[in-house]
């Protein structure tokens, strides 16, 4: 949509424009204030927080921007509803085993998610999938729950697998799933000398992909997995021992983020076929795990484009119980205990991060000048030239012409035949007759390539006190879409359209990919910054991956981080706040020693001071600043 400056704007206009009420999932949606607010109960849930007001909360706390906000309400709803939509499938079809999900820790590692949502998922016996040694630590600290699965997938030494069968040993669900043909003999070796019967599941590689960034976890070429003939392999090796009935679990994944539902049924459909034919030789099963892939719409557009999703989670949970339970009546063989691995559409909504523009650089055409003086070049006439023929039917012609001119002109100055005042006259004419093009062009159907790329050409570019590569690093990493907008000021029309750049010094540091519902937006529409007060941006569906990715560029470390929950009366609770790294921290991290750092520079100091170029007060000045540097926030603090 574009701001029409005859139309009054409102907040129900931003809503469109960004998209918020296609992939917000009812958890966000634009206020008549302006402002953009959460309902961390989903859908149709009566209470809703102001984004503005947590804002203000956590300026009265003394937190500042950038910040991580984990909402613990929407990730309550999202156990919830995975599980409900498979009970209802179940229950709808006539299904006779039950689900249970397990949450993959590599999603998202911290703490405080991991513990959340084992405690949300107790009731339904929601479990935890471990990929490695660490990971099986984690699990093992917060399940206690006898009934819930915890999936051991990924490489294993004898550590681990010690671990996971002292686990089981002890009564916890603990599958250890091979991954690899040779991990069988150490796994039964182990499970001999700990005096435990194994747990054991095998992961299939299908000849089903998923498509999308991730298509290349299943096919034959995958990493992990055992092809058919392997896993004959393991049921006659096992059959030999005795051991046979200690298969339990077949085990797939076809890849993270499936945007197609075809791609859900087909693998459901070709696992289930190795499900029942290891039934028929003899396994014990039970238990097929379906693996990740769940998809988030995180553009809103409810496609099969690899950022967003055909279906949704009731479509995902009726689909596999359908498939399943088609292929086991026709074997006749009793239906499986169905187990996910759904741990992106688990997570991801439920974090935001909100930053602060700092400031930005302003596109500004000065249009044309009023004449040329008599001397000018011929390059410069022919420019005003095409700048007097352009028309909405002529834009092609007249850019091509533009850029020969131009580029004529700069040939010239380079030998010294034309003056760097003419240049940039050229310069000027140039990008007046581009701004004239790019409105011209702006909402046909069909733009040529060549021009498709004048609004970034144009755009301004607004600073965000944020770094790409610490807090979204999907978006440098795999051109990773994610949901940006402001999340004030939304009564007003957004009158310019800009990229973002992060504080980094790195070309890398910056969103210039933005969601749209019919293709991908190289800019995104915001407001005029004033000095009225701060503009602040929100990036939405962080919760998967972007905590665990991050990195130290440029030695900006972990944001501040702040859980939030409702309390009683719908009052909003600062549950848990994480301070963000300091710079001493981040420091310390690649090896610095902070204090010996210190003691280096009061040393420096005090030899400027004997040499007389500080004074004894400047210096103390100097050790004040630097000593605070270290105490403060990597990011910058306002």
């Amino acid at each position: 949509m574009k701001p029409d400056a005859l139309t009054r704007w409102t907040p129900e206009d931003s809503a469109e424009l960004y998209g918020v009420r296609n992939w917000g999932a009812g958890y966000f949606d634009v206020a008549d204030s302006g402002e953009v607010i959460v309902r961390p109960r989903g859908r149709g849930g009566e209470v809703s927080i102001s984004l503005m007001e947590i804002v203000s909360g956590l300026k009265a706390r003394g937190l500042g921007m950038p910040v991580l906000l984990r909402f613990g309400d929407i990730l309550a709803s999202r156990v919830a509803q995975l599980n409900a939509s498979f009970a209802k499938a179940m229950a709808d079809a006539g299904y006779t085993a039950e689900y249970r999900g397990v949450y993959p820790i590599k999603v998202n590692q911290q703490q405080q998610v991991v513990e959340a949502v084992v405690a949300f998922g107790r009731p339904f016996h929601h479990g935890l999938e471990a990929g490695s040694k660490a990971e099986l630590i984690a699990a093992l600290a917060y399940i206690s729950d006898p009934e819930a699965f915890i999936v051991c997938n990924g490489y294993k030494d004898e550590e681990f697998v010690e671990l996971a069968l002292h686990a089981l040993k002890m009564g916890l669900q603990t599958v250890i799933v091979l991954e690899m043909a040779d991990e069988l003999p150490m796994v039964m070796e182990r499970a001999k000398a700990i005096g435990v019967r194994p747990r054991l599941g095998v992961r299939v590689k299908l000849a089903t992909r998923g498509g999308g960034h991730w298509t290349d976890s299943g096919g034959d070429r995958s990493t992990f997995g055992l092809n058919a003939s392997q896993i004959i392999d393991v049921v006659d090796w096992l059959r030999a021992e005795n051991a046979l009935d200690c298969l339990h679990m077949l085990h797939y994944h076809i890849g993270s983020q499936i945007p197609n539902i075809r791609s859900v049924r087909a693998a459901a459909s070709e696992a289930c076929r190795f499900y029942v034919d290891l039934v028929k030789e003899g396994a014990k099963m039970g238990v097929l795990n379906v693996g990740g892939g769940l998809a988030v719409d995180y553009d809103g557009s409810h496609t099969n484009f690899q950022s967003s999703s055909n279906y949704a989670v009731d479509e995902y949970a009726a689909d596999i119980v359908e498939v399943v339970m088609k292929v086991c009546n026709v074997a006749q063989v009793p239906h499986p205990v169905l187990v996910s691995e759904s741990g992106r559409a688990t997570v991801a909504h439920h974090s935001v991060l909100l930053f602060n523009m700092l400031e930005s650089t302003r596109f500004e055409s000065h249009g044309l000048p009023d004449g040329l003086p008599p001397d000018a070049p011929e390059p410069l006439r022919q420019l005003m030239d095409v700048s007097a023929s352009l028309t909405s039917k002529n834009v092609q012609e007249c850019y091509h012409d533009a850029v020969y001119y131009r580029d004529e002109t700069r040939a010239l100055h380079e030998v010294g035949s034309v003056s760097l005042r003419y240049r940039a006259l050229a310069e000027r004419i140039f990008w007046s007759i581009v701004t004239r093009i790019a409105a011209e062009i702006q909402g046909r159907k069909y733009v040529p390539d060549e021009l498709s790329g004048l609004e970034v050409a144009i755009a301004d570019v607004y600073y965000g006190n944020f770094s790409v590569f610490q807090s979204l690093p999907d978006v440098w990493a795999i051109d990773q879409l994610f949901p940006v907008m402001p999340v004030h000021r939304l009564k007003e029309a957004p009158t310019r359209q800009a990229t973002i750049s992060d504080i980094t010094c790195d070309c890398d540091g910056k969103i210039d990919r933005f969601i749209d519902l019919h293709d991908v937006r190289q800019t995104l529409p915001v407001h005029e910054l004033n000095d009225s007060g701060e503009y602040y941006v929100g990036v939405f569906l962080v919760g998967a991956y972007q905590e665990t990715l991050g990195d130290l560029h440029n030695l900006l470390g972990d944001t501040n981080v702040v859980n939030l929950r409702i309390g009683e009366g719908g009052t909003v609770e600062y549950a848990h706040e994480i301070a963000g790294d300091t710079v001493a921290d981040v420091l310390s991290y690649v090896e610095y020693n902070p204090q010996e750092m210190l003691d280096r520079m009061r040393k420096n100091a005090e030899q400027a001071v004997r040499a007389g170029r500080i004074t004894v007060e400047e210096r103390r000045q100097l050790m004040q600043a630097y000593e605070a540097g270290l105490r403060g926030y990597t990011y910058f603090e306002k």
